[in-house]
């Protein structure tokens, strides 16, 4: 007789990535996760909206891969990553949402940015829009909304309803988006919880 592992409410996979069961992940093959990744509950990520243009010449389909996220990035509850989308050679489609290394996306943000560097911060309520890119080291004040196709330089600091950039993250001050340690608080084993 096998002794079956009490089921928890989060799922560890093998890179690390740590999902909570209560997270909304949709269309999960064609997201792609870098690994130690946290997704905590009601957050969701619309892989679902992935490219339907196929390659010309009737050959494979190009990479369809809709949501890729780096490693050590933090998605909290009830934030959702939603790849934007457009008119491509006649048809509507969606284009990849890419986020870096250690990005954290506060709870109720909505990102659909079409590329967020590594080492961002994104506070909660939060709304990027669409095609927007998001460079390195960049922190994202509450409440800010990114109007679509908006362009923010590393080192920035941005807020507002539309946003703007309003200073400069001080030098030395790059080591507060290191998520490693935010990643090891999160305990999935509930056994573990005494160590």
């Amino acid at each position: 007789m096998s002794r079956k592992q009490p089921k928890g409410e989060w799922i560890e996979t093998d890179t690390g990535n740590k999902v909570n069961r209560k997270a909304n992940l949709i269309g999960t093959q064609h997201i792609m996760l870098g690994g130690k990744t946290v997704i905590m509950p009601d957050a969701m990520i619309r892989g679902d909206l992935a490219r339907t243009a196929t390659s010309a010449a009737g050959g494979p389909p190009g990479s369809n891969t809709a949501v890729f996220i780096g490693r050590y990035c933090f998605l909290s509850k009830g934030c959702c990553l939603r790849p934007p989308g457009r008119i491509y050679k006649g048809a509507f489609t969606y284009m990849p949402l890419r986020l870096g290394d250690h990005v954290f996306i506060g709870e109720g943000s909505i990102v659909q940015a079409a590329t967020v560097g590594s080492h961002v911060h994104i506070a909660k309520d939060v709304v990027v829009g669409e095609f927007a890119i998001i460079k390195d080291y960049v922190r994202i004040m509450e409440g800010t909304i990114i109007p679509a196709n908006m362009v923010i330089p590393s080192f920035s600091i941005v807020a507002g309803q539309p946003a703007r950039i309003i200073g400069e993250v001080p030098e030395g001050g790059h080591e507060a988006f290191e998520l490693r340690e935010r990643y090891k608080s999160v305990k999935t084993n509930p056994l573990a919880a005494g160590s």
